[in-house]
């Protein structure tokens, strides 16, 4: 039995153990491999965008998952999504940023869509990819973007409880103005888990299940 190679490449060692679980329950018959650099999203979050030297460095890790034979490969960083699409169209393997899925369902579920994150850096780019994937579906939407200030400082500084109070206060304010809420870091998704069903008035939608469940259907 040819079982598929992937590779997932993440900007934080923190991930691995997520979309492990997720590979193990979503993607049984598919070989995964992890590579990690979080000096990529260091080198973001420092220079305040995403800088041709890091997207070089991007490339240069999709090229290297290649030539250890990934047949795909998921990168599971938002905030560097536009090198990814940059470096997917010069390999010969199949490259996905890991906010696209999330983005096209959005786009199908509703016309007012709400984009969170705690980090500017990773704002900008899922808000540009909805709006981008609204264009490919000819639908006009109505874009909210909400940055939570202070969330990722907290986080940072180890105070997870002062993250996951203001994320979910935002994520209760949005909630009135939207049809539908993406979560531009897969970092808020256990915020969401800790809501109660009658909070979540609007479906939120998180990177990593939704990935995962596009790569079912296509490995």
């Amino acid at each position: 039995m040819n079982r598929k190679k992937l590779f997932l490449i993440h900007t934080s060692a923190t991930l691995v153990p997520v979309f492990s679980e997720l590979c193990k329950t979503m993607l049984p018959g598919v070989r995964v491999s992890n590579m990690v650099d979080d000096s990529l999203i260091q080198d973001v979050i420092a220079q305040g965008c995403l800088r041709p030297r890091t997207s070089k460095r991007v490339t240069q890790l999709v090229s290297a998952a290649e030539d250890a034979g990934a047949e795909y490969i998921l990168v599971t960083c938002s905030s560097i999504g536009k090198a990814v699409e940059t470096a997917a169209s010069l390999v010969g393997v199949p490259v996905l940023r890991v906010d696209r899925p999330m983005s096209e369902k959005a786009v199908q579920m509703g016309d007012r869509i709400g984009v969170i994150a705690t980090l500017a850096t990773t704002l900008e780019p899922t808000s540009d990819l909805v709006v981008h994937c609204a264009a490919q579906a000819k639908k006009e939407i109505k874009l909210t973007s909400r940055l939570c200030d202070g969330a990722f400082e907290a986080l940072m500084n180890g105070d997870s409880a002062k993250h996951d109070a203001l994320v979910a206060a935002a994520l209760q304010e949005l909630m009135s103005d939207v049809d539908v809420i993406v979560l531009a870091q897969a970092s808020m998704a256990r915020v969401v888990d800790s809501l109660q069903d009658s909070a979540k008035r609007v479906p939120i939608l998180a990177s990593p299940p939704t990935a995962m469940e596009y790569l079912s259907k296509v490995l």
